[in-house]
């Protein structure tokens, strides 16, 4: 039996953006209905930000026995560590935010919650096929927020279960002494570390010559060398894996090694390619992502509009929230509003961390820009914590000191990213910046000393010593 349902705004995916994309539906009081093939639950919680999070911060645990030894703790070398229940209790707490993320998602849409899976049959008109049979869903206006899934090429098919994707790794039952990695984005490495840090052996490969996808050659080198310590580094070459009796043997120009498994870390591909848009008359890409403006997110002039990850452009939860907002704010409304977006802002929870704020270095043309850098080993903090490695690297706008970008692999980076993301967002300036008050000891000290690096670059370094905040002596 087929069903027919007519609503204002029909949202495909209870994702982040989708949620976000609800959240604004509901408040212009518009009717609706959220689609979704399950299971529910945002890919942050169950499968990316979440338990990436958990395992590492395990690993840092684990490893950190290390570091007892110069304060005086003994008996360290006694302890031992069950890598199976690390792998159980990770689970156990990112249940719980998956389930809170599906939790909210029921709440949110109530009876109006349809399970299955939709495709286009005319740009407001959809087909969903679910376990209680098809719908036919006629609205004004939709939202695409189908998410996307990690890319997994079809030669790892022979491989079978001994190759992995983040969908399924953290499902495994306890965790393997031999690791490889393809793939060493944030999520590569960060998952790198984390199973080092457990005392798994890991080699992680990418056809990339960097990591984390640094684009400051100087931040790169420092990386390379910080987390080659940890893992072997396997760069700038493409690798090769096949089947090795019970095992698999990784190889890389004249490398070679046998792992137990293989976790495939190569990216996420949008979820699009199931909903029909081609034939529903939406302009493609060459890879089959709609055509969208990214300021608006609209298709087109249909009123479609596609958030998140599914759209390809910044595929990170912050995004997918704002994007999810915007999207279901222009569905929601008569007139189309275009959206400035805020500073980007990428982090990698790498210990130290890799940070990309603003403007990357090989965007920027280099007869116009100054670049200025802290190091670690000079700031007192990073030291007590071991992050002599930290590196900072400001870029500048050479005519007026405006701050464009930064990048750095920092301890406690994740900190100063979001300082100084406001901090270009609003315009900063060298001069301004160096107006701002700081503590000591902190990891932020490394802002000023980066910034006055510009300042004598730029010849400015004779500025009041506290910046502009002096008064005349009576």
């Amino acid at each position: 039996m087929t069903k027919d349902i007519s609503t204002d705004i029909a949202l495909i995916g209870a994702g982040t953006a989708g949620l976000y994309a609800l959240r604004e539906v509901r408040r212009a009081r518009r009717d609706f209905v959220l689609i979704d093939h399950g299971p529910l639950g945002t890919t942050c919680a169950r499968v990316g930000c979440m338990p990436s999070k958990i395992a590492l911060h395990a690993g840092g645990l684990w490893a950190a026995r290390d570091d007892m030894k110069r304060f005086g703790v003994a008996g360290t070398e006694g302890l031992t560590l069950d890598r199976a229940r690390t792998w159980a209790a990770l689970r156990s707490q990112r249940d719980r935010f998956a389930d809170s993320a599906a939790g909210k998602a029921r709440s949110a849409a109530g009876d109006r919650l349809i399970d299955g899976r939709a495709r286009f049959v005319e740009p407001t008109v959809l087909e969903v096929e679910g376990p209680d049979g098809r719908t036919i869903v006629r609205a004004q206006a939709v939202v695409i927020a189908t998410g996307s899934r990690p890319v997994r090429p079809a030669w790892l098919d022979a491989l079978g279960s001994r190759v992995v994707t983040t969908d399924t790794f953290f499902e495994l039952p306890a965790l393997p002494d031999r690791i490889g990695i393809l793939g060493l984005g944030a999520i590569g490495l960060e998952m790198g570390l984390a199973l080092a840090r457990l005392g798994v052996t890991v080699t992680g490969a990418d056809v990339a010559g960097t990591v984390a996808g640094l684009s400051d050659t100087e931040l790169s080198a420092r990386a390379i060398e910080r987390f080659g310590r940890e893992m072997d580094l396997w760069l700038g070459a493409p690798a090769s894996v096949a089947a090795d009796g019970d095992a698999l043997r990784m190889r890389s120009g004249d490398r070679e090694t046998r792992v137990d498994l293989l976790l495939a870390a190569l990216g996420r591909r949008p979820n699009v390619d199931g909903l029909g848009l081609a034939e529903a008359g939406f302009a493609l890409d060459a890879r089959g992502t709609p055509l969208y403006d990214p300021a608006t997110l609209q298709l087109g002039r249909h009123p479609v509009f596609i958030a998140g990850d599914a759209n390809a452009q910044r595929p990170l939860m912050h995004e997918a929230a704002d994007e999810g907002a915007i999207a279901g704010y222009n569905a929601a409304r008569d007139g189309i509003v275009r959206f400035r977006r805020r500073v980007p802002l990428a982090i990698a929870f790498t210990d130290p961390d890799v940070c990309a704020v603003g403007a990357h270095s090989d965007e920027l043309d280099p007869g116009r820009t100054v670049i200025g850098s802290a190091s670690g080993d000079a700031n007192g903090r990073s030291r007590i914590l071991g992050g002599e490695a930290s590196l900072l690297r400001l870029y500048a706008d050479r005519t007026d000191g405006r701050l464009l970008g930064a990048a750095m692999v920092a301890t406690g980076g994740e900190h100063l990213a979001h300082l100084l993301a406001w901090a270009i967002q609003r315009g900063e300036t060298v001069r301004s910046l160096l107006e701002m008050p700081v503590y000591h000891p902190v990891i932020e000290e490394m802002l000023p000393s980066a910034l006055q690096d510009i300042a004598r670059q730029l010849g400015r370094d004779d500025a009041l010593p506290i910046g502009q905040r002096a008064e005349a002596a009576p």
